[in-house]
């Protein structure tokens, strides 16, 4: 079983304060403004499938580290593109993932994964090749029951609203269906993510902008209807919830081109013509065009730079993005987000959410800016780093100079559903051991501690997203 004390300090007094402060913020309402989960699944609010295609397949974490040891996601039924075939047998998959769960000793996705089949399931042991067709039985036993189908599951994690991210060629359609469905136990908004239509280097750049100009009845070969098209759809996107932009490019670069230039570039990129710094002056110049139409529609804009993406060709060519072969990249942002600062970044109606990789740039670049400018926050340790670890580090590096309240509490950013509640506890008790160290060691008076930790749990996540 879970230990109830896990990643709390080990000196007395402070366990003991981290305790309460964990005890008071432990049964508020989980905000989960970025992810990655499907809306399909509360549009439909069928039972999952099976162990194996909630636990195993759709987690680039669990078949990252498989694959690091030699067995190739397609045995653990990620679907291949290229024609191959990829295993089916679900209960073959969890076998093998079972096998293997030794391999994620002290990760966080061992928490995660604990965390779901103990509180989720209700299953104490440890998970193994001895276990595996015990936990098998269990979790797909359960999964036929009326109370583990995803809205179930969505209120039973105390689920206050969970964004998705769609992108502009998107029609909505799973958002519709939430809406006209008449449930009424949760919020599911969606988040507009133009990397498709904004990025020269993504597949398919010129096919994806023309698809853009017929669902908006706009001429986007044009550069100013294709900006006009951005902004129809991220109205779009707002009549279902949506709060929030978000941006995953290669680098934090910004530009701010005169329009003729912009315009070149763009007819550059339709072509297929861009060099690849080129692209990313066009990707960067764009980020200050979102910024300035957040000025205009209030949405918050996200950044999520420095991940070299699909840095294996091979299993790009297999499997297409998203399986697990994504890397930190060393990441710039003094003088890449100077442009955009420059042009809008004293404006009170922005509000931009900067993420990182590069864990680097915290004390000596994220934390000075964000602890400057009115419209820039940090967002929480991500992907690589949402580790308890990671969030330590994050809170160290990042609380002398921005504080806590340019910071903008916790999102999950996750696809695997079950991880949700575990990842924002894990959250939580890191933040309430950081705010009983900083008690213990006279930099913070007990009596601020309670607020700072709901505020850190609940409040600054609700609004910096607006929500």
């Amino acid at each position: 079983m879970l230990d109830t004390d896990r990643l709390f300090p080990l000196e007395p007094k402070a366990r003991d304060l981290a305790r309460a402060l964990y005890r008071d913020v432990s049964r508020l309402p989980i905000i989960s403004p970025h992810g990655h989960t499907d809306p399909r699944w509360y549009a439909e609010n069928e039972p999952f499938p099976d162990p194996a295609q909630l636990f195993v397949v759709p987690d680039h974490y669990v078949f990252r580290m498989l694959c690091s040891q030699g067995i190739p996601p397609e045995k653990l039924g990620v679907a291949r593109i290229d024609g191959g075939a990829s295993e089916t047998d679900s209960r073959a998959i969890w076998r093998l993932f079972s096998e293997n769960f030794y391999l994620f000793r002290g990760t966080p996705s061992r928490g995660w994964l604990e965390h779901a089949f103990e509180h989720v399931f209700g299953l104490t042991k440890r998970l193994g090749p001895d276990t595996a067709d015990e936990f098998y039985d269990r979790i797909d036993d359960c999964l036929k029951r009326p109370e583990f189908r995803p809205r179930a599951l969505f209120e039973r994690f105390n689920i206050e609203v969970i964004a998705t991210t769609e992108d502009p060629l998107d029609d909505l359609k799973w958002h519709r269906k939430i809406r006209e469905s008449g449930w009424t136990g949760g919020r599911v908004i969606t988040a507009y993510r133009p990397d498709p239509v904004i990025d020269p280097e993504f597949e398919g750049f010129a096919e994806n902008v023309e698809k853009l100009g017929a669902i908006t009845g706009l001429d986007t070969t044009r550069y100013d209807q294709y900006l006009d098209a951005h902004r129809m759809r991220r109205a779009y996107f707002r009549e279902f919830g949506a709060t929030s932009t978000d941006h995953g490019h290669a680098t934090a670069r910004t530009e701010d081109l005169p329009k003729a230039e912009a315009a070149a570039l763009f007819e550059k990129a339709l072509k297929g013509a861009c060099s690849a710094d080129e692209a990313d002056a066009f990707r960067g110049h764009m980020l200050t065009e979102m910024a300035r139409m957040s000025i205009e529609d209030g949405l918050v804009l996200q950044i999520h730079p420095g991940s070299f993406r699909n840095h294996s060709s091979a299993m790009m060519a297999r499997h297409g993005r998203n399986v697990g072969f994504d890397i930190p990249v060393q990441t710039s942002y003094v003088e890449a987000l100077r442009p955009l600062l420059n042009a809008v970044g004293m404006d009170p109606a922005l509000s931009i959410i900067l993420f990182t990789l590069d864990e680097t740039a915290y004390t000596r670049e994220l934390a000075p800016l964000a602890g400057a400018y009115p419209s820039l926050k940090l967002g929480p340790a991500w992907w690589f780093h949402d580790s308890p670890e990671g969030m330590r580090r994050y809170r160290e590096m990042t609380t002398e100079t921005a504080g806590f309240y340019n910071t903008v509490g916790f999102n999950d950013d996750t696809r695997a559903f079950c991880s949700i509640p575990a990842r924002h506890d894990v959250a939580r008790r890191v933040d309430c051991a950081y705010l009983a160290t900083l008690v213990a060691t006279g930099r913070l008076d007990e009596d601020e501690a309670p607020e700072v930790a709901r505020d850190l749990t609940y409040n600054l996540v609700k609004r910096a997203y607006k929500l």
